[in-house]
């Protein structure tokens, strides 16, 4: 699906997920599972979505348009998407996939979560 969408969409769909809870940090959203990063906002066209690596390169591979690793991310399971690009399906496959890496991970204070 190729429209594009706002940050309010986006955080909806990020709240569709079981478990996902809105959050603000310095008036910037976040979206956590448990307190787990999910995604958060980089500003109103960019999010940061927390991905498993794999994930992460077969996205950049596949929508070159819409993700991208700044070099702060380069170390960390995270993927910045262009919510802007026009592709929705591709961000919302990016959601899911920061969902089911975080709500398959042990409890918190187990594993770290980077923090970009």
């Amino acid at each position: 699906m190729l429209s594009g969408m706002d940050l309010e969409a986006f955080g909806h769909v990020v709240t569709a997920l079981r478990g996902v809870r809105r959050r603000s940090s310095d008036g910037a959203a976040r979206w956590v599972y448990q307190g787990r990063l999910v995604a958060r906002e980089l500003d109103s066209t960019h999010v940061v979505v927390r991905v498993p690596f794999e994930v992460r390169e077969g996205l950049l591979e596949r929508h070159p348009q819409v993700f991208s690793v700044p070099a702060r991310f380069a170390r960390h399971m995270m993927v910045v998407a262009d919510l802007a690009a026009g592709d929705d399906g591709a961000i919302e496959d990016a959601v899911e996939a920061a969902w089911s890496l975080q709500a398959g991970a042990g409890p918190p204070g187990g594993t770290t979560t980077a923090s970009g």
